[in-house]
C-alpha cells in the first residue's frame, strides 16, 4: 500500500505551494507525475514550473509539450491516469482523481480550502483512500504558510 497524503491549500494558491513540493520529490530521486483536473490547469502548469521563479525552473513535459521521451521526464503534467516516467510520486491536482495508487511511495491530493467543493471531494477522496487500505495523512497550511500534520 501507498502513503496518501491531503494537502488543504489555505493560505498559499496551487501554483505557489506545488513547486515547492515537487523539488523535494525531485531532491529524494522521485520521479512526479502531476494529474489535473482539466487540459487548461495542466497546460497552465506546464508554463508557471517553468517561470516560478528566476533563478530556476522544474524540469517537465506533458503529451502537448513532450520533445523527448516520457520515460526520460521527471516530471510528468497530464489529465490521465498514466505514468510514463515510472513516478515515485503521483500529485492529483484541481479535482484529480487517481485510478490506483498502488505501486506510488506516495500519493499526494492538494486542494483549496476557501473551495467548499474541493473540500467536500477531498474528503471523499480521503475516505475511498481509507477503505482501499493506504496509509493516510492530512497537512494544513499554518498562518506561516509552513505544512503541519494534522491527522
Amino acid at each position: 500500500m501507498s502513503e496518501v497524503w491531503f494537502y488543504h491549500l489555505t493560505d498559499s494558491r496551487l501554483e505557489q505551494a506545488l513547486p515547492t513540493l515537487v523539488e523535494r520529490c525531485l531532491s529524494r530521486q522521485w520521479n512526479v507525475v502531476v494529474q489535473c483536473g482539466t487540459v487548461e490547469r495542466r497546460d497552465a502548469l506546464d508554463t508557471h514550473l517553468w517561470t516560478f521563479r528566476d533563478e530556476s525552473f522544474i524540469p517537465h513535459a506533458s503529451a502537448s509539450s513532450l520533445t523527448g521521451e516520457a520515460a526520460n521526464q521527471p516530471v510528468w503534467l497530464t489529465v490521465e491516469n498514466d505514468n510514463p516516467n515510472g513516478a515515485h510520486v503521483r500529485f492529483l491536482v484541481d479535482g484529480a482523481v487517481a485510478g490506483d495508487l498502488d505501486g506510488y511511495e506516495r500519493g499526494i491530493y492538494m486542494f483549496d480550502g476557501h473551495d467548499a467543493e474541493a473540500v467536500a471531494s477531498a474528503r471523499e477522496r480521503w475516505k475511498a483512500e481509507k477503505a482501499a487500505g493506504h496509509d493516510i495523512s492530512y497537512w494544513q497550511q499554518g498562518g506561516d504558510g509552513r505544512w503541519r500534520k494534522k491527522a
